[in-house]
């Protein structure tokens, strides 16, 4: 049995999720009350396999009910039942962004401005995002890219796989990733962006990967580097952590810190754990 609760910012994807779980075999139910949760999961846990994969959204437009959820979310655990928390967000820039293509007003948004309201819906979720059991960043995600990161989550057969490892590249001069848990700084490699015929193109063309990789201290580093992810990773599954975000920088994040993540993804797949990978800055770099 897999009893899914969808919460997170308004405009960060929860329709999105509930909508990709429905497809893949989950009975879903959005916006359901805090307070109703702990009898569905009665109804559910008790239907004898005629639910065995259900999803249901719970978020702030519940309005003041939605400061039940915590305390439902022990009732749960208090009753025996194993349940699991996605958690969807994103940056503000996306976010508003959102907002604004869709002209939808935002649940929180009274006399005050967008900004505001979006700052107050953090604050009131972060208690819930602190103990969710996935926390999805939608900033830089299609739905296709979302597609495949929930099902890799929640239709894989294999519990083994319980980890999900996000690889970020990025560029130090847009700000470090807020949500990394390892940081490598690569600004140390030859710079592509000095050649003339490099600067234009990125990690994920040949020319540039090649560039990178052809100096001693890039091998070495790399062999550093996949050393401590294979060390590092059983034991964030051994201490339950779902996912692990390890970003990789360099200046415009564009050409060194692309190719590196880029090999770091491939080796990472052969250790058969869920993989994704952000390029952040590169068409900006």
């Amino acid at each position: 049995m897999r009893f899914v609760i969808i919460t997170g910012l308004s405009g960060a994807g929860k329709s999105q999720a509930v909508n990709i779980l429905e497809d893949a075999g989950y009975y879903c139910v959005d916006n359901m009350p805090p307070s109703f949760i702990s009898k569905f999961a009665e109804l559910c846990f008790s239907s004898q396999g005629k639910l065995n994969r259900v999803a249901m959204v719970c978020d702030i437009r519940s309005g003041d009910m939605f400061g039940e959820l915590s305390e439902n979310l022990r009732e749960l655990k208090r009753n025996g039942y194993a349940y699991e928390v996605l958690f969807l967000e994103a940056n503000d820039e996306t976010l508003i962004k959102r907002y604004k293509e869709t002209r939808r007003k935002h649940p929180l948004s009274v006399d005050d401005r967008l900004p505001e309201a979006i700052a107050r819906e953090r604050a009131l979720l972060s208690e819930v995002k602190d103990s969710a059991t996935h926390v999805v960043n939608t900033s830089s995600t299609s739905r296709m890219q979302l597609q495949r990161q929930l099902l890799d989550i929640f239709s894989e057969s294999d519990l083994n796989k319980r980890i999900t490892v996000n690889v970020v590249s990025f560029g130090f001069k847009y700000g470090i990733p807020l949500d990394a848990d390892l940081v490598f700084d690569v600004r140390f490699l030859p710079n592509p962006y000095y050649i003339s015929e490099l600067k234009e193109k990125s990690g994920l063309e040949a020319p540039v990967s090649d560039f990178v990789m052809k100096f001693t201290q890039s091998k070495a580093f790399y062999d550093k580097l996949v050393d401590m992810v294979d060390f590092l990773i059983p034991y964030y599954i051994e201490e339950g952590k779902s996912q692990v975000v390890i970003a990789i920088g360099c200046t415009g994040g564009r050409h060194r810190s692309v190719t590196f993540a880029e090999l770091l993804v491939k080796h990472i797949q052969e250790g058969k754990y869920r993989v994704h990978a952000t390029h952040r800055d590169y068409k900006n770099g």
